[in-house]
């Protein structure tokens, strides 16, 4: 037998070995750029958080909705970002010495900055055969307060 008959379906075999392992590069690149995305919301939204809190009502639901990319009213569930719902938009309102105000209704004087951060959010990984999730890291944003929903005549209104 010749060296040609002995070699008959290595290339097949070769194929295989190396095609499994660029397929596995490939998703994998595509499931880290995927992880990337979802961080990158997740600071945006607590960005967004943050500005719409500045302006609007103190503690209104359209506030964790608008930042999670929905319309007022629009639903709970954010469509962006799987599994982010208004419980992981923590939103509070702070003194001048950066101190969480326990009543900011009845201390609305006393406000003088928000801040949102993301809390308890699981990021899952699409991996075959497998589950893996993460914990995000707390992204946060900080702002000065504006008008919290108060003009300046009128009655306060709804975001």
């Amino acid at each position: 037998m010749n060296l040609r008959g002995r070699q008959k379906g290595l290339t097949s075999v070769e194929f295989a070995i190396i095609g499994t392992v660029a397929l596995l590069v490939l998703f994998g690149s595509i499931e880290v750029g995927r992880a990337v995305f979802v961080m990158n919301t997740l600071n945006e939204t607590t960005r967004r958080a943050a500005r719409i809190a500045t302006v609007c009502p103190i503690n209104d639901p359209a506030i964790r909705e608008v930042a999670m990319f929905n319309v007022p009213g629009g639903g709970t569930a954010s469509q962006f970002v799987s599994r982010l719902g208004p419980a992981n938009i923590s939103l509070e309102y702070l003194d001048r010495s950066g101190d969480p105000i326990t009543d900011p209704t009845a201390n609305f004087g006393q406000i003088h900055y928000v801040r949102t951060r993301i809390v308890d959010y699981q990021h899952e990984m699409l991996i075959p055969f497998a589950s893996y999730f993460f914990s995000a890291p707390e992204f946060g944003t900080t702002l000065r307060r504006e008008s919290l929903g108060v003009p300046r005549q009128g009655p306060v209104r709804a975001c």
